[in-house]
C-alpha cells in the first residue's frame, strides 16, 4: 500500500556507544524500538532510549542492561493504557526489577541507572526521564534540551533561581539526584508532546557526551552532518577530549511528512491518567539533597579535626547552602492524581529546559581545524601510516568552504577529517589519539 510506504521511508537514525578513554567497560545502554507497520506507530509509536549505568563491580552494567531491555519489552505490553502512561508506567516497573535485583545481592545494593526516553507518536515526540542523560531536539539552527538534569547542579540552580554557572566551585557537578534503582520509588518526568516536522533532529546522550561537548557545538555536528556521521563525530569528539566516561549517542532525524503534524491528518488527542510527575523545577529530590547535606557536614568536621580552616569554612557553607534547598524544596505540595486528555497546544511538563542557537561558526571552524592538526602532529611523531591524500582532501574542500564563508560546509569536511584520521589512528594503535585537544 502507498501510504504505507511513504509512512516507513520517514525516519533516519543512528545508535553508537563508546567506551571512553578512562573505563574499563561500559555501563552504558541504548535501545531503539521502531514500529513494524502503520497501525503500531499509530497506537504506539517508535521508542528509543539511552541508559547510563552506575555500581561498583558490573551493577550498573546490569542496571543499564535491565533498564533498556525492561522499558520497551514493559511499554509494548500495556496496550490497553494510554502511550504517556504506558511509558511512564514501564519505568516505574524498571525501577522495582532494579531495585529487588540490588536488594536481593550485595554487590549489587544501590546500582542504579538514568533512562531518557523517546517516542515518536502521531500527537509528536512524548519524552520520558530520570537522571541526567539528556534528550534535545534540533529544529533549524535552535537546539532545545527537553530534559531536565535531575543532578545537584540543575537542581539547586532550580530552588534557589540561580544560573547554573553562578553556583559555587564547591558544588560537585557529577552528582545526580534521581535514578532507577536505589529507591523503592521514582518520580519520572513526562514533556511533550512537541511537534514533529521535517528536518526536526533529535539527539539522546549519556553524559559522556555533555560533559565534554557544549550545546553549540552538538547542534553544529547534528545540523552538517546526517545522523550516522554525526553519531560518531560526536563520539569521536568527547574522545578528544579526554573521554573520562563512557559515551552513548542516538541521533534520529524525521525526513519525511508522514509522520509530521504538517501532513494533513487528524490524530486522537494525548491522553494522560494517575499520577503526573510534578515539574521538577518545582519539586527536588529531597532525600539526596540531604544526604548532600549531610556529606557537607561530615566533611567540615573532618578537616576541623585535621586543623585545615579553610576546607572547613567551604564545607560548612555548601552544607548551609543544601540544607536550605532541600528545606526549601519541601514546601511544595505535591500534585494530585489526576485524569485529563491535553487540549490542542498543551504539553506536559516545563520542556523546553534549555534552548540555544547553534549556528556554524568561525570560532568551532578553527577548534576544528586545530584538533586535526594535533592528530597530525601525533601521527608525524609517532610515525603511523595515514593515506594524507584524503586527509587533504577533505581540509582542502573545508578551506573552499572558508574562502565561501560556507561554515556548515566547512564543518562538515572538517569533523569528517577528524573522523578520518581517528579511524586512521584506531585501526594502527588502540586508543592511539591520546592528549587532550580544547
Amino acid at each position: 500500500m502507498q501510504a504505507a510506504r511513504d509512512w516507513s521511508d520517514c525516519l533516519e537514525y543512528s545508535a553508537a556507544t563508546d567506551v571512553g578513554m578512562r573505563r574499563a567497560n561500559n555501563q552504558d545502554a541504548h535501545v531503539e524500538v521502531l514500529a513494524p507497520d502503520l497501525e503500531t506507530w499509530q497506537r504506539r509509536g517508535h521508542l528509543f532510549a539511552v541508559c547510563d549505568g552506575m555500581g561498583a563491580h558490573a551493577a550498573g552494567e546490569l542496571a543499564s542492561e535491565i533498564a533498556a531491555e525492561g522499558i520497551p519489552h514493559t511499554y509494548l505490553k500495556l496496550r490497553d493504557f494510554p502511550s504517556a502512561d504506558a511509558i511512564r508506567r514501564s519505568i516505574e516497573e524498571v525501577n522495582n526489577q532494579i531495585h529487588t535485583r540490588g536488594q536481593a545481592n550485595l554487590d549489587f545494593q544501590g546500582m542504579g541507572t538514568t533512562a531518557s526516553t523517546l517516542l515518536l507518536l502521531p500527537q509528536g515526540a512524548v519524552v520520558a526521564h530520570v537522571g541526567d542523560s539528556r534528550v534535545y531536539r534540533l529544529r533549524g539552527t535552535r537546539l532545545e534540551q527537553l530534559t531536565f538534569d535531575h543532578s545537584l547542579v540543575w537542581e539547586m540552580s532550580a530552588a534557589g533561581q540561580m544560573p547554573k554557572d553562578a553556583l559555587p566551585g564547591f558544588v560537585p557537578k557529577n552528582i545526580i539526584t534521581r535514578s532507577l534503582g536505589p529507591h523503592e520509588n521514582v518520580q519520572v518526568d513526562l514533556e511533550g508532546p512537541f511537534a514533529l516536522d521535517v528536518g526536526d533532529t533529535f539527539l539522546l546522550c549519556s553524559d559522556g557526551l555533555t560533559g565534554q561537548v557544549k550545546d553549540e557545538e552538538l547542534g553544529a555536528i547534528l545540523q552538517c552532518m546526517p545522523p550516522a556521521e554525526a553519531a560518531q563525530v560526536l563520539i569521536d569528539l568527547a574522545n578528544l577530549r579526554g573521554g573520562p566516561d563512557n559515551i552513548t549517542v542516538i541521533v534520529i532525524r524525521v525526513t519525511g511528512p508522514a509522520i509530521t503534524a504538517s501532513n494533513g491528518r487528524s490524530f486522537e488527542p494525548l491522553t494522560v491518567s494517575g499520577q503526573v510527575s510534578a515539574p521538577p523545577a518545582e519539586k527536588p529530590s529531597n532525600r539526596s539533597l540531604w544526604i548532600a547535606t549531610a556529606t557537607c557536614l561530615l566533611a567540615a568536621v573532618g578537616f576541623g579535626a585535621a586543623s585545615w580552616t579553610i576546607p572547613a569554612v567551604v564545607a560548612v557553607g555548601g552544607a548551609i547552602a543544601l540544607g536550605l534547598v532541600a528545606a526549601l524544596s519541601q514546601l511544595t505540595p505535591a500534585n494530585e492524581p489526576e485524569v485529563r486528555t491535553l487540549p490542542p497546544g498543551a504539553r506536559l511538563g516545563r520542556g523546553p529546559h534549555a534552548t540555544i542557537e547553534s549556528k556554524p561558526n568561525e570560532q568551532f571552524v578553527s577548534d576544528l581545524q586545530s584538533m586535526i592538526e594535533q592528530l597530525r602532529q601525533a601521527a608525524i611523531e609517532e610515525r603511523w601510516t595515514i593515506d594524507w591524500n584524503r586527509l587533504e582532501e577533505h581540509m582542502r574542500q573545508g578551506r573552499q568552504a572558508v574562502a565561501a564563508r560556507d561554515f556548515a560546509m566547512t564543518v562538515h569536511q572538517y569533523a569528517s577529517a577528524l573522523h578520518f584520521m581517528m579511524n586512521q589512528l584506531r585501526s594502527q594503535r588502540p586508543r592511539a589519539a591520546t592528549g587532550q585537544a580544547k
